[in-house]
């Protein structure tokens, strides 16, 4: 029997990253050394406080249903982390807490997107940016993140992006994958596009900790007239390494929020209890381990960038956030994805082609460096003998 698909689901497909992290581990398990770049999760664990946190929640019977928004406590933790960080106003009835970010990613834009409307998402982005839009039945617009800005938007190509029907603009910066920072001139530029097309902005900042070098992340949020049409999406997987814990959280104004957690009630219920206790100890306890971390997260960005620039045919950018680099590979002569079979297959070395993250990924690779500076040499090493292979 044939099943009659839904038109919502029918363009859906995987990551890339989990399509390589299975190739990669029927290597592994076939008796293949491999290396890991394809996956972008911290090789670190939650600070020791913070699961401290989260063992004390479970045993002191914190494993029950909670209000679909999230804990109070968390609530009110987060209201004062952004006030802290960006000097908005927030207020716990604001946020709204989910199982990770994507859950109030779908759920604000299908609050706000009508079918037939138009999204505007960076490409190449985040795989999820691209699928949100046809699941909702709008149309999907990409608009080029240009590597001769640092990643940011391509403004000339955003302005022509906008229609009558533009309702809703995904910003990512820090950059999955690119790790570039959208400055604030070009936020500037977008937020006044916003006021004057009175169109909603959300603003992915999972990443907006994790930045080098004295880089300056500033939230449109924080722009004239834009706290009350931007949606801010953050969470706990990136900065306190808590992937698996599934905790994330959205600020938007009120009556979105209100509507956001009516959604999350039907079709999650409600976060994990003894995770929401983890996250305010996330956000109040000691940030040593945090600082320490992205130290350690410089070195490796630093060491990646310098190995691979002196592959010839290879160019890497340096990266002002997050935990990617993403090289430009144009000078070997192959695609992205001809590149990254190769390197898989022929080197043991798992990295994600940029076409993974839209069709302006072409010519460019992904390599996360959340792993050791040890393996990072290691690949390092494998992919400069396998371009020499490729060249000869």
């Amino acid at each position: 029997m044939t099943i009659e698909l839904a038109r919502r689901v029918r363009h859906l497909r995987a990551e890339g990253a989990y399509v390589v992290l299975a190739r990669a581990q029927e290597l592994e398990a076939a008796g293949r050394s491999i290396v890991h770049f394809e996956i972008g999760q911290p090789d670190f664990t939650p600070p020791a406080n913070v699961t401290l946190a989260g063992i004390r929640a479970i045993a002191d019977g914190y494993v029950r249903y909670n209000p679909p928004a999230g804990i109070q406590q968390l609530r009110a933790a987060i209201a004062e982390e952004v006030r802290r960080r960006n000097g908005l106003p927030v207020r716990p009835e604001q946020v709204v807490v989910g199982p990770g970010l994507k859950p109030n990613l779908f759920f604000a834009a299908a609050a706000l997107v009508e079918p037939g409307d138009e999204v505007i998402y960076p490409d190449p982005g985040f795989p999820s940016y691209e699928a949100l839009p046809a699941y909702l039945g709008a149309v999907g617009v990409p608009v080029a993140l240009a590597e001769v800005r640092g990643f940011s938007l391509d403004l000339e190509a955003f302005h022509r992006a906008i229609g009558p029907r533009t309702r809703l603009v995904i910003l990512n910066s820090p950059s999955n994958p690119t790790g570039g920072v959208i400055p604030r001139q070009d936020l500037e530029q977008i937020a006044a596009a916003a006021r004057r097309h009175d169109f909603w902005v959300m603003s992915d900042e999972i990443y907006a900790r994790l930045v080098y070098d004295g880089c300056p992340v500033p939230s449109i949020a924080t722009l004239p007239g834009m706290a009350e049409r931007t949606i801010v999406l953050d969470g706990f997987s990136k900065t306190h390494a808590m992937s698996g814990w599934r905790l994330g959280y959205a600020v938007m104004p009120v009556e979105l929020a209100s509507v956001v957690q009516l959604q999350l009630m039907h079709v999650v219920g409600c976060t994990a209890h003894f995770t929401q206790y983890a996250g305010v100890e996330a956000l109040q306890g000691p940030q040593d381990e945090v600082e320490q971390r992205l130290h350690e997260y410089r070195r490796r960005r630093d060491l990646l960038v310098e190995g691979l620039s002196a592959i010839p045919g290879i160019r890497c950018p340096r990266p002002a956030g997050a935990f990617y680099v993403f090289p430009n590979t144009q000078g070997l002569g192959r695609s992205s994805a001809e590149l990254a079979t190769y390197f898989l297959e022929e080197a043991g070395v798992a990295l994600l082609p940029g076409t993974s993250f839209g069709s302006n990924g072409e010519g460019y690779l992904r390599l996360s460096y959340c792993t050791s500076l040890d393996n990072i040499r290691e690949g390092i090493a494998r992919m400069r003998d396998a371009v020499r292979r490729l060249a000869g």
